[in-house]
């Protein structure tokens, strides 16, 4: 199997923080090309990559807050603009398809994009493991907003895995989450700040002992955490960023 090619299109937080994009990673696999999360700003976030986002075969999401799946109604209008034809899988927890059905009527009335395209939304329930395509995914509950239904997810291609917290505090779900994956991509918007539903490196650091995964990409930085990366010893994330698996 040949590496796997992860490009960070965006790793900011809600807010855009330090200029940065909303949470959005595009994978390059052998047999297929996959986003997980689609954040409001994703489309141009990909345009400014050269990826072509017809291209993009499955679209993962965690949880349902703007900056993780509010790209999902630009990105499907242009796949209607440009009469797209190829399959596209969108997986995501219960609801993503009446979400995003409001989400364009409002932002575009009478534009109906999801009549047109080869779309199929596909539901995980917290603790499933499900297969789509060549790919398992296995999605862990986690702590954020209720209402968002957010979940961490583990994502496996033959031998090769990619784990990613989702938005959300500690919790002891992300050590199965990150059990030896080869990239456990954790949030960490804060520095030492403590705020529900969300992670800081102080407490991440204390934590690492748990983790045993191969490698961390920390993500979703707010302007306290960009301030302080010179004092983190895990890598961190930017836009643009290329990770080789």
């Amino acid at each position: 199997m040949k590496p796997l090619k992860l490009t960070v299109v965006g790793c900011g937080d809600a807010f855009g923080s330090g200029g940065r994009l909303n949470t959005c990673f595009h994978v390059e696999a052998e047999n297929c090309n996959f986003l997980i999360d689609c954040g409001a700003s994703t489309l141009p976030g990909l345009k400014k990559l050269d990826i072509d986002p017809g291209l993009i075969d499955i679209i993962f999401i965690t949880h349902f807050h703007g900056d993780h799946y509010g790209g999902l109604p630009f990105l499907l209008l242009e796949a209607g603009v440009n009469k797209r034809s190829s399959p596209l899988t969108i997986v995501s927890p219960p609801g993503c398809r009446e979400k995003v059905s409001q989400l364009i009527a409002m932002l575009y009335p009478g534009s109906r994009p999801l009549e047109n395209l080869n779309l199929r939304f596909v539901e995980y329930q917290p603790f499933e493991t499900i297969m789509i395509r060549n790919i398992t995914l296995s999605a862990l509950p986690v702590i954020h907003s209720e209402d968002s239904l957010p979940h961490g997810l583990r994502i496996t291609l033959e031998d090769k895995t990619i784990s990613y917290s989702g938005d959300t505090e500690w919790t002891d779900n992300l050590i199965p989450l990150a059990d030896n994956a080869d990239l456990f991509i954790c949030e960490c918007n804060f520095y030492q700040t403590e705020v529900k539903g969300h992670l800081n490196y102080k407490l991440l650091e204390s934590k690492l002992g748990d983790l045993t995964c191969r490698k961390i990409l920390l993500t979703h930085f707010d302007t306290e955490m960009l301030k302080a990366t010179k004092e983190v010893k895990l890598e961190c994330a930017r836009d643009g960023m290329l990770c080789v698996i």
